[in-house]
């Protein structure tokens, strides 16, 4: 006997789904709006059909902060993923030194994003700065302000101070989630370190690591305060990435249309590129299990 079905439930969603149209539905249609229209003032605007998406397909400069923003988020993941399984592993399992680890190591992810491009900004004068002076009297000709490379690698190794510990906390959760047994038999077996790594540890963590992939490139993508408030953006436009161009585009220049075109355009990239990541790790994984199982 089948049991009645009761639509009274969606009532329960109902505020969810006025809140989701309220705050996400309605802006994007106003975007929507905006990428065809030429906004001359704010009583009057042309519409121009897809002619601003046509110029920023065009634009070099988009194409140089597309190119510099792929860079860094490929950088990101292949810096932050490893090292926040590493610090994961090394973290201990029980006891009050890991309720302190795990606080210490929360910390950085507490700091506002404008304090931590301060912290930076800081952190690397040559003047005041403990790392700035620091390279400078081992004779290293460091400045941030001054050389793109020093500017990229910094803002690279801020983002990685900031982020890397969420990685971490994602990747300890998910080694709590594993059995003692996995691990009792693993020794029972004479399985090796690496062994019980590649054969219970990180498939068990494929889950939260794939969320950890997922959340570091989509931050890495849209990363605007710290590098802003580290570099402005230079020297010249060695950082600025693709969220500081559409802010230079909408606020600096006032082009509304092509500012709303290429938000667009930025949208469709996140969520391409997502797409593609995540259903290459869900591949990647299915082949892991599967080649695991033939080992065993």
């Amino acid at each position: 006997m089948n049991k009645p079905y009761n639509n009274k439930a969606w009532f329960f969603i109902l505020p969810v789904f006025l809140s989701v149209a309220f705050s996400a539905i309605v802006p994007l249609m106003t975007v929507v709006n905006y990428s065809v229209q030429d906004i001359i003032s704010p009583t009057r605007s042309v519409f121009v059909g897809l002619e601003w998406f046509r110029a920023m397909m065009r634009d070099e400069e988009l194409h140089g902060a597309l190119l510099r923003q792929m860079i860094f988020s490929l950088c990101v993941l292949l810096v932050q993923i490893p090292l926040g399984i590493g610090l994961a592993l090394s973290m201990p399992s029980k006891g009050w030194k890991s309720s302190a680890a795990l606080v210490i190591l929360s910390m950085p992810l507490l700091i506002p994003w404008n304090v931590v491009g301060t912290i930076w900004q800081i952190f690397g004068r040559a003047d005041i700065g403990l790392g700035g002076h620091t390279l400078s009297q081992l004779g290293i000709a460091y400045n941030y302000a001054s050389n793109p490379l020093d500017a990229w690698l910094t803002v690279l190794l801020m983002d990685v101070w900031h982020w890397t510990p969420l990685v971490a906390l994602l990747g300890f959760a998910g080694l709590r989630s594993i059995p003692d047994a996995y691990y009792q038999a693993a020794q029972i077996d004479g399985a090796s370190r690496w062994a019980i790594f590649r054969f219970i540890q990180l498939p068990k963590m494929r889950g939260v690591l794939m969320i950890a992939v997922l959340l570091r490139f989509m931050d890495s993508f849209m990363i605007y305060t710290e590098p802003f408030v580290l570099t402005g953006g230079g020297p010249g436009n060695s950082t600025t990435f693709l969220s500081q161009y559409l802010t230079q585009k909408a606020v600096g220049q006032f082009d509304l249309g092509p500012a709303a075109a290429f938000s667009l355009i930025y949208f469709l990239i996140i969520l391409l590129f997502s797409f593609v990541l995540y259903n290459w790790m869900q591949s990647a994984g299915n082949s892991g299990k599967t080649s695991g199982s033939a080992h065993e």
